[in-house]
């Protein structure tokens, strides 16, 4: 698709780069550039600054907590109004995991006080302390994201995610646990901004949902967009053989 360009912001991507993250970036500047589009990859770290309208895609990693006290007052203090302005100009957001956390009003750690977020979504996040297990394993969700196909990967969080009224799931848990283990729900969705547990990394196996977001973040600048069809032998392989394998017993 000659005379296309698609501008990428990756955030803080050595500090929140869990699971194999980086392949979700990997996953959207192949597929746009196997398409002719030309890709533009900008890493912005702590203490960078960020411009509104500079980008069409913004990416945010997985990080330990740790790594998300780094990142909260960074992302609260120099970067929310930019994030915040470029939303309603209708540039997308991914963020995975801790990314995901930070996007939402607070994350409340096992120790230590909370973590303010920046309230792109409407979800609190809650850590059950000593006495909650770990949500670990293989996922699986069905999502309409992915045109009601399936998603898959793999959660690692301690976290609990609750979400309000102003967002929807990603998608509806198969296989795994998904926000708080309870609800059945998995991510959440609010207009072009998604947020979720999904790692392992979550685009490269599920193409339908890599070109979903590349088509929404091409939108406001050329209009509505038919990317054209890819070979996706290769990922469907693998989003076969993730399914087959999060339904063996363990």
């Amino acid at each position: 698709m000659p005379g296309m360009d698609l501008r990428i912001c990756h955030l803080y991507p050595d500090l929140l780069n869990l699971y194999g993250d980086r392949g979700n970036l990997m996953a959207l500047v192949n597929r746009a550039r196997w398409r002719g589009i030309d890709v533009r990859v900008d890493e912005i770290d702590l203490g960078d600054s960020l411009r509104a309208g500079a980008h069409d895609l913004y990416f945010i990693g997985g990080g330990e907590d740790r790594q998300q006290v780094l990142a909260a007052p960074d992302l609260r203090g120099s970067k929310r109004e930019a994030l915040g302005q470029a939303v309603a100009r209708g540039a997308v957001v991914l963020a995975v995991c801790g990314g995901y956390q930070l996007l939402g009003h607070y994350y409340r750690p096992a120790e230590g006080d909370d973590l303010i977020g920046i309230g792109l979504l409407d979800i609190t996040t809650e850590h059950p302390g000593s006495h909650g297990r770990r949500l670990i394993g293989n996922i699986v969700i069905r999502s309409p994201l992915a045109g009601g196909h399936t998603l898959v990967g793999f959660e690692n969080h301690g976290g609990r995610t609750r979400l309000g009224k102003a967002v929807r799931p990603l998608g509806t848990v198969l296989t795994g646990f998904g926000n708080n283990g309870e609800d059945r729900g998995e991510g959440a969705v609010s207009g072009t901004v998604v947020g979720t547990y999904i790692h392992g990394p979550l685009l490269p196996k599920n193409p339908a949902l890599t070109d979903y977001l590349l088509g929404l973040a091409l939108r406001p600048r050329y209009g509505e967009v038919f990317l054209q069809t890819l070979d996706d032998r290769l990922e469907l392989a693998a989003h076969a053989a993730a399914l087959t394998h999060a339904a063996s017993p363990v």
